[in-house]
């Protein structure tokens, strides 16, 4: 195959979820000397944000987002120590969890790989995470986003601790902060103080890289 059927094949079977071939493709594309950059920005990334338009046309429901999210997740397994090698730049860091008292992850997940796909590192911190687990983190690996996920309404409560322990350990003008999962609305964002909230993983996107966009042209170089 070519290089240019290779990053063709990689776009339509990502769309499609087909992590086999995807993973397949990816191989076949190094193994011809083919640059990581390139299977990512010409093809992952492309197919991923396509994905994203037809779930907000309404072409895509959240299956097909978890399936073609799933392809290209098996392809950056392959890739990420390679785009770290070459020192790709990432758009930005995002440290993300689940809140405490809340064991799901599906969504979240979700949104990590449409964060990883748009060349945001992300930190999953996983699910039961604690206000002090997710102050440790933000001191650790000092992101620039940090995303509380709650699926549950009785979990929602838990973002409200989570500002509080930012503002007593002083972290939280250095920090982003959204929030999201089923039962959120934009309503309690504004209400906990937050300042992002995004439906859904594409919208998660979209709105991490306007915060981001945001908060540098506000920071002084």
């Amino acid at each position: 195959m070519t290089p240019e059927e290779i990053l063709q094949g990689l776009y339509d079977e990502t769309l499609v979820g087909n992590a086999p071939t995807v993973l397949d493709l990816t191989h076949q594309a190094l193994d011809q000397g083919m640059e990581p950059q390139s299977l990512l920005f010409d093809a992952l990334i492309p197919s991923l944000e396509e994905v994203g338009a037809r779930f907000e046309r309404g072409d895509f429901f959240v299956p097909e987002m978890l399936i073609a999210g799933r392809a290209m997740a098996g392809a950056m397994e392959v890739l990420r120590p390679l785009l770290a090698e070459t020192g790709v730049e990432t758009i930005g860091k995002f440290v993300m969890g689940t809140v405490k008292g809340d064991v799901h992850d599906i969504g979240k997940n979700l949104v990590n790989i449409m964060l990883e796909g748009a060349g945001f590192e992300v930190i999953d911190l996983g699910v039961q995470v604690s206000p002090e687990k997710f102050i440790e983190a933000i001191t650790t690996h000092k992101p620039d986003i940090v995303g509380f996920s709650a699926f549950l309404t009785t979990t929602m409560p838990m973002f409200k601790a989570n500002m509080n322990a930012l503002e007593k350990a002083g972290l939280r003008e250095s920090v982003v902060v959204m929030v999201g999962g089923a039962p959120v609305t934009q309503e309690y964002a504004d209400a906990v103080g937050a300042d992002g909230y995004a439906a859904d993983a594409s919208a998660t996107v979209k709105k991490a890289k306007e915060l981001i966009h945001r908060r540098r042209a506000l920071t002084p170089a």
